[in-house]
């Protein structure tokens, strides 16, 4: 974008009343909606930090200005995304139509969420109960009904409208079947504070539907992935932080099952309260476990991207909301286990959270001073003979996926011209 000013000549020695000042402002063309990631990536580290079992001097005051700052950015990215879609329409209709980037709108309903939630647990002491209930609530009938419509029309489109090649599966598809999950954390929250009786019981029983509403989209996302993995190798280096995703649902379901059984005994009578609270133990501590295995083996696959040059892109947002929900997880199943084990490791999940968001911001923001991150994606390099999936030169022989066999047309039967 290209803003042309006049300056105002005020003597003859001054510039001349022809002279133009040219401004040079970054163009929102391709702003899209993975900018969102930021917010989610920020408003964790606030939320899980306040609910750490350990006591550090001043992590109050730190979450609440995190928590403040994430309030900020979503404030800032919601206002170039509105603009983004006035003036770049053509734009933003090609990224619901690209299957690489319409996942992403996910994002957008999981930051309103992940705001909402910080709302409660930290905003408190900042705007007073009753103004983070009110912030909360709204954030919540906003971010639902747009996670809600994100989970059915991605998907949709997927089948209908976008052409998917086989072998393309990523771990950005489980970006919009996540969201509805963090609607069941931030509604556990709200449930107490609604009216006894059929409202509570309704926002109790609304977020298991929406807890179950991801955990089975993601039981038939997931297998494409691996599948994806196993059959033709690595992601590309770029992509490769993109691994770390498989852990939102794995950890906000854990989070989600636990706070739902705190409220639980308020909201429904005591077997079915009982029985919610055995099975937020009995499902969260496999699924810890496994999630715990994924966050290995994601790490050593980013190992070993960063050993072959992964350059930094926005999928390194991947490594804080993720990572951020295992930490709630840790810290709701160490409330009702009380297991001390659980306790640090909510705390090391922590550390290494900050750490990557601390990494991840500055990277962001150097890029955004020198607009790396606001250009046009590169076009996707053809792959030359004898290297792997995305033109990633494999290792050994053993990455390089079997060539298809080529079927060669018969040739046509020859004419011979008769004569009498």
């Amino acid at each position: 974008m290209v803003i042309a000013v006049q300056p105002r000549a005020h003597c003859a020695a001054s510039v001349s009343a022809t002279t133009l000042t040219t401004v040079r402002l970054p163009s929102l063309r391709h702003f899209g909606p993975h900018w969102y990631a930021t917010v989610m990536g920020t408003a964790i580290v606030a939320s899980a930090g306040a609910g750490l079992p350990v006591d550090v001097p001043g992590m109050t005051t730190a979450c609440a200005v995190v928590w403040a700052l994430s309030a900020a950015i979503l404030a800032v990215v919601a206002s170039a995304r509105a603009a983004h879609w006035i003036h770049h329409r053509d734009q933003a209709r090609a990224h619901l139509f690209d299957p690489t980037v319409a996942p992403f709108y996910g994002c957008l309903s999981m930051a309103v969420l992940a705001v909402g939630i910080g709302a409660l647990t930290v905003g408190q002491d900042v705007i007073g109960e009753s103004a983070a209930v009110a912030v909360a609530g709204t954030l919540f009938g906003v971010g639902t009904l747009i996670g809600l419509a994100a989970s059915v029309v991605v998907p949709y489109l997927m089948v209908v409208r976008q052409r998917v090649a086989p072998g393309t599966a990523s771990p950005v598809w489980l970006l919009p079947v996540v969201a509805p999950m963090v609607s069941a954390s931030l509604g556990a929250l709200l449930v107490p504070r609604l009216p006894a009786g059929q409202w509570r019981e309704g926002m109790l029983l609304g977020c298991y539907a929406m807890f179950g509403v991801s955990l089975l989209a993601t039981f038939v996302i997931l297998p494409l992935v691996f599948s994806r993995l196993v059959h033709y190798g690595p992601l590309p280096l770029a992509l490769t932080p993109t691994l770390f995703l498989v852990l939102g649902p794995l950890g906000q379901s854990t989070t989600a099952v636990n706070k739902l059984a705190d409220v639980a005994p308020s909201a429904i009578p005591a077997p079915y309260a009982d029985g919610l609270g055995a099975f937020a133990v009995i499902y969260g501590v496999p699924v810890t476990g496994f999630a715990l295995m994924w966050l290995v083996l994601a790490a050593a696959m980013v190992t070993r991207a960063v050993r072959r040059g992964m350059p930094f892109t926005m999928g390194w947002w991947a490594f804080t909301f993720p990572v951020g929900t295992c930490v709630t997880a840790a810290e709701s199943l160490a409330r009702h286990t009380g297991l001390v084990a659980l306790e640090w490791l909510a705390t090391g999940l922590y550390v290494l959270l900050v750490a990557a968001w601390a990494v991840t911001g500055f990277r962001t923001l150097r890029g955004l001073y020198a607009g790396s991150l606001l250009v046009a994606p590169a076009p996707p390099l053809p792959v030359p003979s004898g290297e792997g999936p995305a033109g990633e030169a494999p290792a050994s022989a053993s990455e390089v996926p079997p060539a298809a066999p080529r079927s060669v047309p018969p040739a046509p039967p020859r004419v011979t011209a008769r004569t009498r």
